[in-house]
């Protein structure tokens, strides 16, 4: 992909992955440059996403970003916080981070989830006012679906191995399991 291709995607926007009946929903901040111009979401190499779903149990085996739409077939779907790529995320405000967390919510009262997984604290905490959560299952619900946040798999946030990511992935996985068993 050549520089002039990856600038051309800035401000895409990239499909959600979804469906109703989600056992999750994991929510990334925004999608970056290849991504738009691939259609793909966490297509950088370097994002650790589908390993670390693969690790966590979520999927059988590594999906490529290519096989995206592989993922409705666990009841997992992917959408973001916000819609618009840009290279990085700090080139988001706080308030586009707000105008999603209201665009996810009524989003996630449609699709109705069990789970929605934002990946990455900081962008859960700034787009619903959480300015306190922690890594982990939130207070907070949006209907009757509950709230995770997960570390941001960027090969940017180097405080979380793949393998401890996959740790924390792998609670929600037991989180969702058991909330599916206690339901039938």
């Amino acid at each position: 992909m050549t520089p002039d291709e990856l600038n051309a995607a800035r401000d895409r926007v990239l499909p959600d992955v979804v469906a109703g009946g989600l056992r999750v929903l994991f929510c990334g901040i925004n999608p970056g440059l290849l991504s738009a111009a691939t259609g793909h979401h966490f297509a950088r190499p370097g994002n650790r996403f589908w390993p670390v779903l693969h690790l966590s149990g979520f999927t059988p085996r590594r999906l490529a970003p290519a096989e995206q739409e592989e993922l409705l077939t666990y009841r997992l779907g992917i959408t973001n916080v916000v819609a618009r790529a840009t290279a990085r995320a700090d080139e988001l405000s706080a308030e586009e981070f707000r105008e999603g967390g209201r665009i996810l919510t009524a989003k996630v009262e449609l699709l109705r989830p069990r789970w929605l997984a934002v990946v990455g604290v900081t962008a859960y905490r700034t787009a619903f006012g959480e300015r306190k959560a922690q890594i982990g299952p939130q207070e907070r619900t949006i209907g009757t679906t509950r709230v995770w946040a997960l570390p941001n798999p960027s090969g940017l946030n180097a405080h979380w191995t793949a393998e401890s990511m996959a740790q924390e992935y792998a609670r929600l996985r037991t989180a969702a399991e058991a909330s599916e068993a206690a339901d039938d």
